[in-house]
């Protein structure tokens, strides 16, 4: 079997393919992002491809952006989607219009090798392999509690305080750091909470709606903060 990892992370490149060497199975080359993707399994033609859903530049979704548009050119190739937390969009197309040759994994449910090697041997040989909490992620079984615990502790700040009605630039200036860092973890926020654009919504204002619905659940996730001198450390 040969296979090909996308992963930001060089450690993480460098030690699955480690692993999958240790275990007889042939890494035939790496990418550090989507972009890269293409061209070298173009070039190596390998059996599957791991990939994380995570990647530059917006850290958002696009690995499975890429094994979405990898799939249409390369229908047989096995591909198997890894990520720290749970995703819906794309994950979701994949795993309904083409199960064939698909898997979608949580890294910390990869405990060992073996859990990795017969993730591949499924994908490679046509069938699927779905993680349970991303099966009952898929069919909405999830509480709104455990939607918003999927964020970050700062994710969630940043949220509480768009609930508050700042702008990108004034939330920006309560955390006292760039804009371009309150617009990434603001893209986050939307991705884990399934938010995905859409012409007919704004997806600021439903991401709002879902933190002010979630108020009977603040005992799992706590309102933060809402001071400057909270938000920002400063007494």
């Amino acid at each position: 079997m040969r296979v090909v990892i996308a992963d930001d992370s060089g450690l993480l490149r460098d030690g699955i393919s480690s692993l999958l060497t240790a275990a007889g199975i042939e890494v035939a080359g790496s990418a550090a992002d989507a972009d890269e993707l293409p061209a070298l399994v173009d070039a190596v033609a390998p059996d599957a491809a791991i990939i994380d859903i995570r990647m530059p530049p917006t850290f958002t979704h696009e690995g499975a952006r890429m094994a979405s548009q990898l799939r249409v050119v390369h229908p047989q190739l096995g591909i198997l989607l890894l990520s720290q937390s749970l995703e819906s969009r794309y994950v979701a197309d994949l795993a309904r219009s083409s199960p064939r040759h698909f898997g979608y994994l949580l890294k910390d449910s990869v405990v060992d090798v073996d859990v990795l090697v017969s993730a591949l041997r499924t994908v490679v040989s046509g069938g699927t392999v779905l993680d349970p909490e991303v099966v009952a992620h898929l069919l909405g079984r999830q509480s709104l509690a455990e939607q918003l615990n999927r964020l970050s502790r700062r994710e969630r700040e940043v949220l509480d305080v768009m609930a508050q009605g700042l702008s990108n630039a004034a939330i920006a200036q309560r955390f006292v750091v760039d804009l371009k860092t309150i617009e990434t973890h603001i893209n986050r926020i939307f991705s884990k909470l399934d938010l995905p654009p859409s012409p007919d919504d704004n997806r600021r204002v439903r991401a709002v709606l879902t933190w002010l619905r979630a108020g009977h659940d603040r005992a799992t996730v706590p309102r933060l903060a809402a001071s400057p001198t909270a938000l920002t450390g400063r007494t």
